[in-house]
């Protein structure tokens, strides 16, 4: 299949900046360009090519995982493999129900609506939208009171591919209705992520010394979004270091660019530092709730939870339990503090 042509980044009015261009030209355009979550891709092509061969348009997806795994590419993909036109939104902009009303009865038959976050929909709008995917009618109800009457619109047969970081806030009925299957993204492996940097290196000409991208790699969270915003900004610091020079980058460039950003050896920002330090100086390392490390970072608990805590929690430096937050000892020791012992009697 070829490849869409691609559109000026001006188009629509508003000029883009330079990341969210190369953001897209990053993103992979074929299935064999995505890298990781074979058992996602393998599920979704027989998804896809099952639906091809009976005629119908694909069933009803849900992408879940934390943020920057590639739930949006994927969707990207999908549009691309069946050759659909894709319409983006999120559930923070869909306000009313007139606005999903809007969104739907201007869908062509077949093409696929994209709804990032939509954990965050409205439940008013929520309602609306269960006979829309299970149906594909839309129920409007005119007037109020005893006057009021419900009357039906067909719409356009479509398909609803949606992402979210908190899929326990998504309702049963909701979950329910992606009768194409609900799939969680994974953290990629450390070999994954390498190759991640080889293919975007190649795109944005840079010539990467093995030192340094497994420099860039170690630190990446196991997640391709801060792997290719780590391969940028290393590139720009190179720049304007070396006089213009951003094609090469070595171990050397490549530690002092990461360090300018505050990003330790393992990937763990300033915020993730201060969550442990405050963790272990001002609590002896836990248990500690949810709440109470909000207030003591002023950070939001959203933020905690779907941001700091996973990458925390999957390099070890950290359990939740019944009680709380637990700092372990693999924690201690990277930040070098004296670690008691206390805590291995509370994981």
């Amino acid at each position: 299949m070829s490849s869409p042509k691609t559109k000026d980044p001006r188009e629509g009015g508003a000029k883009k900046t330079e990341d969210v261009i190369l953001d897209q030209t990053l993103r992979p355009a074929r299935w064999d360009e995505y890298i990781g979550q074979k058992h996602i891709k393998d599920n979704v092509k027989i998804l896809l090519r099952a639906a091809e061969e009976r005629g119908h348009i694909p069933e009803h997806i849900l992408f879940y995982g934390p943020p920057g795994l590639g739930k949006t590419t994927l969707a990207h993909l999908i549009a691309k493999e069946t050759g659909r036109q894709m319409k983006i939104t999120s559930g923070p902009a869909i306000e009313k129900v007139g606005d999903l009303a809007s969104i739907l009865t201007n869908l062509a038959p077949g093409d696929i609506l994209f709804i990032d976050e939509i954990h965050r929909l409205n439940k008013m709008v929520e309602e609306i939208l269960y006979p829309a995917m299970e149906s594909g009618v839309l129920d409007i109800i005119i007037g109020k009171g005893p006057s009021a009457r419900t009357i039906q619109l067909d719409l356009p047969s479509f398909t609803l591919i949606a992402a979210t970081t908190r899929v326990a806030l998504i309702s049963s009925p909701l979950r329910s209705r992606f009768s194409g299957g609900v799939f969680r993204l994974e953290f990629y492996s450390n070999e994954e992520i390498v190759k991640i940097i080889e293919r975007s290196s190649k795109i944005l000409d840079i010539i990467l010394e093995k030192e340094a991208l497994e420099e860039i790699a170690k630190r990446s969270r196991f997640t391709p979004r801060a792997a290719n915003y780590f391969l940028k900004r290393c590139r720009d610091f190179a720049q304007v270091n070396k006089k213009g020079d951003k094609k090469n980058l070595d171990q050397k460039i490549t530690k002092e660019a990461l360090d300018m950003l505050a990003v330790d050896a393992i990937g763990l920002n300033s915020s993730d530092r201060k969550f442990l330090e405050i963790l272990i100086e001002k609590f002896n390392g836990g248990p500690v709730g949810l709440k109470t490390m909000a207030a003591a970072l002023s950070e939001e608990e959203a933020t905690i939870e779907e941001v700091m805590e996973p990458y925390l929690i999957q390099l070890g430096l950290l359990e939740r339990t019944a009680r709380g937050r637990v700092a372990t000892k693999k924690a201690y020791e990277h930040l070098d503090f004296e670690f008691t012992g206390k805590q291995d009697k509370l994981l």
